[in-house]
């Protein structure tokens, strides 16, 4: 009997074994491919000097006891207006394209940005799971910025989990909303009648997180950032940033927080804890443009398409070449049409 549980033991270890050794070779040997040139970019970037990212006015709100960080960049010519931007999901403020910002800087509109709750230099929420919070609470911080720089009125940008806060905002803000612009998001992003988040993607977003995470670095968290927005990429066809992504990703790390590696979670919760908003975007009484990638492999388009039969009035673009990100080459393009939407 002694001999059989010993064996039984021995297949058992050897199972458990093979099994990891699969795992690992499955983390390690599959996923994306980094550009060639990727390793002498990062550590040319990693021993040169980083360049300044928080070029505006930045200050902290308290809201609900929680301190919350944000920027306000003003054009240098006639203020248009401001812009209120909301990030995706587990990123914070500087998750965003420089590029982006500077072009509406440079088009005379003030930009507003904020790390949401758990991200950045804003507090991570250390007793989270008794004091969870929604899309709502991540709005209410953006409404004490507002009100902070005595802005009566703004233009609302969101992409991906931040669409759905914009919405948020809109939908309890109506008289302090000029516009709404919706970037692969969705109004119910559980909604049993549309195909639901791609769990491919996020399989592979695991993947890469546990790759670069084993063994800790600026370069491995460098790596991680930049394979996760080629998985996010998709089938679309353009280069990645990878000098402009790795000192953005670098900044991070030396000059602020860093990556709270629980923020997905918990903006995952926040974002089904708010279940969906259709009845009451049916009712949206501002200018609203739905923009969406073709080939996202993270939230299917159908999720924009039924925003723009609900949001009575909105405008759409679909963009062919483009995934759950927001190509540089498509930046202007963007911009612009946003501005447009403003007027």
């Amino acid at each position: 009997m002694k001999s059989i549980l010993i064996k039984f033991l021995k297949i058992g270890g050897v199972t458990f074994i093979l099994i990891l050794l699969g795992l690992l070779i499955l983390i390690f040997f599959t996923g994306p491919e980094l550009p060639a040139e990727t390793d002498s970019i990062i550590e040319n970037v990693i021993n040169s000097d980083i360049p300044e990212f928080v070029k505006g006015k930045s200050g902290y709100v308290i809201c609900d006891n929680h301190k919350i960080w944000y920027e306000s960049v003003t054009p240098q010519s006639e203020n248009k207006g401001a812009v209120l931007i909301f990030m995706g999901i587990s990123n914070d403020a500087l998750g965003w394209p420089q590029n982006f910002i500077d072009a509406f800087a440079d088009k005379g509109y003030q930009v507003i940005r904020y790390d949401y709750r758990g991200t950045g230099m804003s507090d991570w929420i250390e007793d989270w799971e008794n004091d969870p919070f929604s899309l709502f609470d991540l709005s209410k911080d953006a409404l004490a910025i507002l009100d902070t720089l005595k802005i009566e009125r703004t233009h609302l940008v969101g992409v991906s989990l931040g669409g759905m806060v914009a919405q948020e905002f809109a939908i309890k803000n109506p008289d302090r909303s000029l516009t709404l612009t919706s970037i692969m998001s969705s109004g119910y992003i559980i909604d049993k009648e549309l195909p639901g988040i791609s769990k491919s993607t996020v399989f592979n977003l695991i993947k890469a997180g546990i790759k670069y995470s084993i063994f800790p670095s600026d370069e491995n968290t460098i790596k991680l950032h930049l394979a996760a927005r080629i998985i996010l990429r998709g089938e679309a066809d353009y280069d990645i940033d990878i000098k402009g992504t790795s000192e953005q990703i670098l900044y991070n790390i030396r000059k602020r927080n860093g990556y709270n590696p629980n923020a997905s979670k918990q903006h995952h919760e926040a974002t089904y804890r708010s279940g969906s908003r259709y009845e009451y975007l049916k009712n949206l009484k501002i200018p609203t443009l739905i923009i969406h990638g073709n080939k996202d492999p993270f939230i299917p388009i159908e999720h924009s398409k039924k925003l723009a039969e609900i949001i009575p009035g909105s405008k759409s673009i679909w963009y062919d070449n483009m995934g759950h990100d927001i190509p540089p080459y498509l930046v202007p393009e963007i911009v612009d049409a946003i501005i447009s939407n403003f007027n």
